[in-house]
């Protein structure tokens, strides 16, 4: 079970998902933050980082006198556990209650409401 993380935890591990090397460097996280206009002081970060190290979501490997950071949490791994945990909260477990709401609240563009219709038959020719 994953723990929950902070929305500042949340917008680091972003960075890290988002990097396309193999580890993250503290410089990174760093301009990536400001790059979303989220700037972080050092210390903060390093202190919102070593939190996600004790949650399990990063590992740091010390090269000399800097980190590299490795996700230990993949993205969808995330996304999946928090869609399952909001479904369990708000909608009792029902991903129909979901879509239901999504598609007679308005709240879907044509082309998103044509992706998950897509979605929906590639679903059910796999059963």
């Amino acid at each position: 079970m994953l723990q929950q993380i902070s929305d500042a935890e949340l917008e680091i591990m972003k960075i890290v998902w988002g990097n396309t090397a193999e580890v993250t460097l503290f410089p990174y996280i760093m301009d990536g933050l400001a790059a979303r206009g989220k700037p972080c002081q050092k210390n903060t970060l390093i202190v919102l980082l070593s939190r996600l190290m004790n949650k399990g979501f990063l590992r740091a490997r010390k090269i000399g006198r800097r980190n590299e950071y490795t996700a230990l949490v993949s993205e969808a791994e995330y996304r999946a556990v928090q869609t399952r945990n909001f479904l369990d909260k708000i909608y009792e477990g029902s991903a129909k209650g979901l879509v239901s709401n999504l598609i007679l609240g308005d709240l879907l563009a044509e082309e998103e409401y044509e992706e998950l219709a897509r979605l929906l038959e590639k679903g059910r020719e796999k059963r």
